[in-house]
């Protein structure tokens, strides 16, 4: 009998069992910052698979036979959307027909800035957008293609040509997609991961749930100590390699003061060049800041003769390590670099 209840006991575990060992959906995710949420909130069940690796820039992708593949075989992608990964866009339509595709920029509870107009900001007077930077309804549906403003060297004959030229959603007239530099978009976009995960994938639920609220946990710890990092340094202005910053500036109050270049595909010409050389020395701009996958010598050039220090800020974890405390290490790593930069 004995025997015979110890078999019962061990078949209704074997029954039991695979509601805990499900297999995981296979899960793609576009982009590192965004594969660092999706995958903390998939730890313990899976893991998902990421398109841009390395020091690759959605900017400048070009898939490969790879990314195909992996494409092919999944059951959910996750991406930003059409202004942050224009190179997806025909692969999903394409090879992913049978995935659901989710697309972040889209999740309830998101602040989208619009993008501000040059890459020199004209008039951004250290926070205040002059110009009516906020107040040209670039987040307008109905503005989609309308032609940006781009500095002196920058005009791109063919706005309607996103695959070759299109930066964060430029061509689609709507906003910034490095939505993920705020933490509480970053908060936003975890409850909609969730979300999609719970609906894919009843049967791990409650470790989707559990993963999320800590991954939120997390994030509101970590956006007190930046605030705390970056204290000191608030009101003193600095110069980035494209603007890929302002939902940081906004979060933080922290004074970009303006950008090397609009668009990291499109290197700036002379007179673009000389404007923000001019600007570095007019502001008394206290650092100049490069990206690790994009020509450090621009900024040598812009701080040629001026008392700026230069250093490096790597928005889209080029330097990173995927996995679920890349978000942590990317923002911490932002902070870190301003604070230390502009405290020489």
């Amino acid at each position: 009998m004995k025997f015979a209840a110890a078999l019962l006991l061990s078949s209704a575990a074997m029954i039991a069992a695979p509601s805990a060992n499900a297999a995981a959906p296979d899960v793609v995710v576009s982009i590192k910052p965004i594969h660092s949420l999706v995958a903390a909130i998939m730890k313990g069940v899976g893991e998902p698979k990421l398109i841009v690796d390395g020091a690759a820039s959605p900017h400048t992708f070009t898939m490969k036979p790879s990314n195909a593949r992996t494409l092919e075989g999944a059951d959910m992608v996750f991406w930003v959307g059409h202004g942050m990964e224009a190179f997806l866009e025909k692969p999903l339509e394409a090879l992913a027909s049978k995935a659901t595709v989710v697309t972040l920029e889209d999740a309830p509870g998101l602040e989208k800035l619009p993008f501000r107009e040059g890459g020199a900001f004209e008039a951004h007077d250290h926070g205040e957008h002059g110009h009516g930077d906020h107040d040209h309804g670039h987040d307008h549906a109905h503005e989609a293609g309308h032609d940006h403003k781009h500095g002196e060297g920058e005009q791109h004959a063919d706005h309607d040509d996103h695959e070759g030229h299109g930066h964060e959603g430029h061509d689609h007239g709507a906003f910034d997609t490095h939505l993920w530099l705020d933490p509480s978009n970053a908060k936003a976009i975890a409850a909609e991961i969730e979300k999609q995960l719970v609906q894919a994938d009843a049967e791990h639920a409650a470790t989707y749930q559990k993963n999320a609220a800590e991954l939120i946990r997390q994030i509101d710890a970590m956006d007190t100590e930046i605030k705390d990092t970056l204290s000191p340094v608030k009101d003193k202005p600095f110069i980035v390699f494209h603007d890929a910053y302002q939902y940081f500036e906004k979060h933080y109050g922290v004074k970009v003061a303006g950008s090397i270049t609009v668009s990291p595909e499109t290197m700036p010409g002379a007179e673009r060049v000389k404007q923000i050389h001019d600007k570095v020395t007019q502001l008394g701009a206290t650092c100049v800041f490069a990206e690790p996958q994009f020509e450090p010598k621009l900024v040598k050039v812009v701080t040629e003769g001026t008392p700026a220090k230069s250093a490096t800020l790597d928005p889209e974890a080029a330097t990173l390590s995927a996995g679920p405390d890349l978000y942590f290490q990317l923002m911490r790593g932002l902070a870190t670099s301003m604070k230390t930069c502009l405290s020489q």
